[in-house]
C-alpha cells in the first residue's frame, strides 16, 4: 500500500462522519455536506427535478430521494457504476459525451431542471498546481452543464477547491445567479481546501 493510500485509509477509520454514515445507512459521508448545504441554501423541495453530477456511490441522490419521500425526479451521472435508488435514473457515462447528453435529454423530455449539483473531485496526484488545474476544469464543466440544463431561477451547487482560478470562477458564477454563497460545511475535513458554491436563482 502506498503512503497516500495508507494515509487515506487511516483518515477514513478515524473519521467520525464515516462511522456515522455507516450507522445511519448512507452510502458515504458526503451526505452530511449536502444536508448542511440544504440547511443553508434551501435547494431541495418536493416535486423538483435535479441532475447529480459525479453521483457515485450515490449519497447525494440518496439524501434527496429520502428527504423528499421520493417526490422528486433525479438524473444521476457518473463514469463509475452506481446501485439502484428509488426516484433516480442513473446514467453511467461522461456528461461531456454527446451520447450521455442525448440520454439526459430523453429522460427530461426537453424540460429544464430545478437544481444541478456536483460533488465531483479530480483524482489527486499530490502536485498542487496540477491538481488545482484539474479541479478548476471540472467546476467549469459542471457550470457548462448547469447552463445547458437549468431553468430560469434554478439553483446550482458545486464543489470547488480554493486556490488559483477560484476567485475568477466565483466572479463568473455571480454574474449568472441572483445570489451566490461560498460555504464550507462542518462535515468537510478541516484540512481540506474544498468549499461549496451555493448559487441561487439562475438568470439564464
Amino acid at each position: 500500500m502506498s503512503k497516500s493510500s495508507r494515509d487515506w485509509y487511516n483518515r477514513q477509520i478515524r473519521d467520525p462522519y464515516v462511522k456515522k454514515a455507516k450507522q445511519d445507512g448512507w452510502r458515504s459521508r458526503a451526505v452530511y455536506k449536502l444536508e448542511e448545504i440544504n440547511n443553508k441554501g434551501k435547494v431541495i423541495f418536493p416535486d423538483m427535478t435535479c441532475i447529480d453530477l459525479g453521483a457515485a456511490p450515490g449519497s447525494w441522490s440518496q439524501y434527496v430521494s429520502i428527504k423528499l419521500k421520493e417526490r422528486v425526479e433525479i438524473i444521476a451521472l457518473d463514469i463509475l457504476p452506481m446501485d439502484f435508488l428509488p426516484a433516480v435514473s442513473f446514467i453511467q457515462g461522461d456528461f461531456l459525451e454527446e451520447d450521455t447528453n442525448k440520454k439526459i435529454k430523453i429522460l427530461l423530455k426537453n424540460k429544464k431542471v430545478d437544481l444541478v449539483m456536483s460533488d465531483i473531485a479530480p483524482n489527486i496526484s499530490g502536485i498542487k498546481i496540477s491538481d488545482q488545474a484539474k479541479s478548476m476544469h471540472l467546476v467549469e464543466l459542471a457550470f457548462a452543464a448547469a447552463q445547458e440544463y437549468l431553468k430560469e431561477k434554478g439553483d446550482f451547487v458545486c464543489k470547488m477547491f480554493q486556490g488559483q482560478g477560484a476567485d475568477e470562477y466565483i466572479k463568473l458564477i455571480r454574474r449568472h445567479f441572483g445570489k451566490v454563497s461560498v460555504f464550507k460545511p462542518k462535515s468537510s475535513r478541516p484540512d481540506s481546501r474544498e468549499v461549496y458554491l451555493i448559487a441561487k436563482r439562475y438568470l439564464g
